[in-house]
């Protein structure tokens, strides 16, 4: 593979007390928690009994990966990851916009692998110039009054002859319980009911992913819907992205969700089989944790430098938190697009408190051709003089002076190298992400899986609602 590259040179600051050998004496421990990780999906596997500490075990993720490729290289279009392509060619070719509804990790890598790896203004392209696939829009994921009605303004109430003006909806949710993702269904399935004109066409616009049994299945299966995806047991839904849950919204983008796959494969075997200081998952887990227990840096801003990984920020956002942050501990996560951010939040990692940890991520080569600053002959800017530099230079140059200034000020960085923004690049990454904050929790003793604290929230929403 063009592997992910991690650089953590940033981190060795005079001020943070930081050396290799820090890292060294994590290597027995990191290698002792990647055990557990991985004893952790053979005992999910096995179906054998979990003790009480590990429960619950999410532990499906981690080689859902090949399990889905191999089943598609032998089964092909009788496969589940067939059956996705298939359904999703079918829904692109009859309408041209598709809502999104689910919520947290339901939707959050769909929209992070439609900001990374399609057009920056996908939805405003003509349909030919989309490739004939859907414009894509996320909502069930807030109960924002406005923000509903705005996008139902964009969607016809009448059966409509061309499928340049047909919409569809994919709905993802487990259970189908979760309050916010099922009021929106039952919105705009009120308003697709209108706009298809009769049942069947209703049943073929909706693409459901949910779990085996429950709200939605069984709703899902009222309506007929012919095409009826499954979340896999024993993958939460911050894990989830590798699942039909982001699979299937990047399939309607024609995104190479087999390049996808690949990459978070690749990864699953540098962890498995990479000693620590080549390898990039533990190491990465091995300064983050390193700089939070000695020397305090509690708060880990990634500092994503473009906008198409933005959304992928958000995305680890919640898996940090969601997984270890419990039993009052765990690391809060900050997303950052530079340069952007850097005229908002830059004054505050430069000078503010001291409890910060930086990653970068650079992307290494652009998709489209480096655009030159050009040449002008209203030269009051000054900007002649860096006439042929081009829009690359320009962000390589603010990353570098960015990582000298905050080095000059004992400002710890690190930096996480992406080959290009494609498929295959986000699949090592999503994957990196999610075996590093499972191996952080084991090195911690926190179980990753599991969300007690938003089972409280929905808990008490329901019953304020129900006047309970």
């Amino acid at each position: 593979m063009n592997p992910l590259r991690y650089d953590p040179a940033g981190v060795f600051l005079p001020e943070f007390d930081l050396v290799n050998e820090d890292l060294a004496r994590l290597s027995d421990p990191l290698r002792q928690a990647r055990q557990e990780v991985l004893g952790d999906v053979r005992l999910w596997e096995s179906g054998g009994e979990v003790p009480p500490e590990k429960q619950p075990l999410d532990a499906g993720f981690l080689r859902l990966p090949e399990s889905i490729l191999e089943a598609y290289r032998r089964d092909g279009q009788q496969s589940e990851l067939g059956r996705i392509l298939a359904a999703a060619r079918r829904l692109a070719e009859s309408v041209d916009r598709v809502i999104v509804l689910g919520i947290g990790g339901s939707y959050m890598g769909a929209r992070a692998l439609m900001e990374a790896c399609c057009h920056p203004y996908h939805n405003e392209l003509s349909r030919a110039d989309r490739g004939g696939q859907p414009r894509m829009y996320f909502e069930g994921n807030n109960v924002d009054n406005d923000a509903t009605a705005g996008l139902m303004d964009l969607l016809p109430s009448s059966p409509q002859p061309r499928p340049e003006d047909r919409w569809g909806l994919v709905v993802i949710s487990k259970s189908g319980g979760t309050l916010e993702t099922a009021v929106a269904f039952r919105q705009f399935l009120a308003r697709l009911r209108e706009a298809c004109g009769d049942a069947n066409s209703l049943a073929q616009s909706v693409l459901p992913v949910t779990g085996p049994s429950g709200k939605l299945f069984e709703l899902a299966t009222a309506l007929g819907c012919p095409d009826i995806f499954t979340i896999p047991e024993g993958v939460g839904g911050r894990f989830s992205v590798l699942s039909p849950v982001g699979l299937l919204p990047a399939a309607l983008l024609g995104l190479d969700v087999v390049k996808l796959l690949e990459g978070a494969a690749a990864m699953n075997e540098h962890f498995a089989t990479a000693e620590p200081g080549e390898n990039v998952v533990l190491d990465y887990t091995a300064v983050c944790h390193a700089m939070e227990v000695k020397r305090g840096a509690h708060i880990r801003v990634l500092s994503t430098w473009g906008k198409g990984l933005e959304a992928t920020g958000l995305w680890y956002d919640q898996l940090l938190a969601e997984s270890l942050g419990k039993q009052e501990q765990g690391a809060t996560p900050l997303t950052v697009v530079n340069t952007r951010d850097l005229h908002s939040r830059g004054q505050q990692h430069q000078e503010g408190r001291r409890d910060k940890l930086i990653t970068n991520v650079i992307v290494d080569q652009p998709r489209r051709e480096p655009l030159p600053v050009g040449r002008s002959e209203l030269d009051q800017d000054q900007l002649n003089a860096l006439a042929d530099k081009t829009l690359p230079e320009v962000l390589q140059a603010a990353i570098a002076g960015t990582n000298k200034a905050y080095a000059e000020d004992n400002r710890p960085t690190a930096d996480l190298y992406l080959p290009r923004l494609d498929e295959h690049a986000l699949g090592q990454l999503f994957q990196m992400f999610m075996l590093a904050t499972v191996v952080e929790g084991r090195l911690i003793g926190i179980n990753p899986y599991g969300q007690p604290g938003v089972e409280a929230y929905k808990k008490h929403m329901n019953a304020y609602l129900r006047g309970k």
